[in-house]
């Protein structure tokens, strides 16, 4: 199938073909015809899988005819919330380069900056809005924003944003907004509190669903090393010294280890930064334009903070701890090898891993090459119960401990600020 196949209007298909997109993407060619005939879509879909451009080519569309009929001064008639700003930006982005012929105007609008150049872009009038939860109700609340307008209305990366505590501010945004629209909504999962959030917001909806990815692209290369839990950062600095790696993304399990990384890697004279969710945005912003720019080698992210990162010509990608879920390694190492590109995908397992490396070798129905020359094999067995709930207690008071010296140090440089 075609885009033309799709009863796309012809400046749309123009600038698809100015994009190279030719062919539409599963979950493209179920939502747009549903959308372009004004169904209310409960989408299930994996960021990669090309959904920004499932809704967004349908809203310029109606947007485009709409105007065609009453050419009224501009008012905020598409809304697109989504998590983070990363994501925002992305999805204005292409708004911009699928509605270039079409006339119709798009901005985003979120927090951890001035407010000033968004506000001034409103004034001017904007047909499509992208904006995180906060800043959107502050805007509203300031008086520069209202939905009284709004016929679409997408709500992306659900699960994530109840993930990130939205829920509050979604509800407010959706009291706000007409009862008479279309919504469209998509979450990467749907466990039972996104179903029940989804009810709120669709009419008789249409669920369109992609299967989860369970194939690796061929042009990247995976390696596996087999190591002891104790020895993965000594690993990592090994695999670090192959000047050929000039850039690499690296996926860690959780927040406070991903710091710990950068931190490890800052002390050797690697130039490296974290993303993640306990981050100012503007930090993350930061951090991924220093990356894209290769200005630092490792970018060390969780799962979540990944979601939406898109770098052209990403070579490698590292598993410092390996996935639980095997679909996860999938969309991890799919950073790399895009667009016919090479891409080289490492993993890092320690023992309590080797299970989750079977599950995801299954699932993608190949044997992963273990690399042999490592100067630190894998020689600790597993843990038994009684040993993890040893380990996760052993863990959780380190935690603490890590916590209560942040406190008291914060608190003795205050002390220390006002001393003077």
């Amino acid at each position: 199938m075609q885009f033309e196949d799709l009863k796309i209007i012809e400046p749309v298909l123009r600038a698809l073909k100015r994009q190279k997109y030719t062919k539409p993407t599963s979950i493209q060619e179920k939502a747009i015809p549903l959308i372009l005939e004004r169904k209310d879509v409960l989408g299930s879909a994996q960021t990669g899988t090309g959904k920004t451009a499932a809704f967004a080519i349908p809203i310029l569309q109606h947007l485009y005819l709409d105007r065609q009929q009453n050419n009224s001064p501009r008012k905020v008639n598409a809304l697109v919330i989504t998590p983070t700003r990363e994501l925002a930006i992305q999805i204005a982005d292409s708004f911009t380069a699928y509605g270039k012929f079409t006339g119709i105007k798009n901005t985003v609008v979120f927090g951890g900056v001035n407010q000033n150049a968004q506000t001034t872009a409103l004034g001017k009038g904007v047909d499509v809005l992208v904006a995180t939860p906060g800043r959107l109700l502050d805007l509203i609340e300031q008086g520069f924003i209202r939905l009284n307008d709004v016929e679409y209305f997408v709500l992306d990366e659900a699960d994530r944003m109840l993930d990130m505590g939205f829920i509050h501010d979604i509800r407010k945004i959706i009291a706000q907004l007409p009862a008479k629209r279309q919504s469209l909504f998509f979450s990467a999962t749907m466990p039972k509190n996104i179903v029940e959030l989804s009810k709120k917001i669709l009419i008789n909806p249409v669920k369109v669903e992609v299967s989860p990815v369970s194939s690796t692209a061929e042009t990247i290369q995976q390696y596996l090393y087999y190591t002891n839990r104790t020895n993965k950062k000594d690993l990592l600095l090994h695999i670090l010294k192959d000047h050929n790696i000039d850039q690499m993304l690296l996926f860690s399990r959780t927040k406070h280890g991903a710091d710990r990384i950068v931190h490890t890697l800052k002390r050797k004279k690697i130039k490296s930064a974290a993303i993640h969710g306990d981050k100012a945005q503007n930090s993350r912003q930061q951090a991924l334009a220093q990356f894209k720019a290769r200005e630092i080698r490792v970018l060390a992210a969780t799962d979540i903070a990944a979601r939406g990162i898109d770098i052209d010509k990403l070579k490698y990608v590292i598993n410092y701890d390996i996935p639980n879920t095997a679909e996860t390694y999938v969309h991890r190492i799919g950073r790399s090898g895009r667009a016919g590109e090479d891409g080289i995908a490492i993993s890092i397992c320690e023992p309590e891993e080797n299970g989750y490396v079977k599950a995801i070798e299954k699932l993608i129905n190949q044997r992963i090459e273990r690399v042999s020359d490592n100067p630190f094999p894998q020689t600790d067995k597993p843990m038994n119960e009684a040993e993890k709930k040893e380990w996760d207690k052993e863990k959780q008071r380190r935690k603490q401990e890590f916590f209560a010296n942040r406190k008291q140090k914060a608190g003795s440089a205050r002390a220390h600020r006002h001393s003077h």
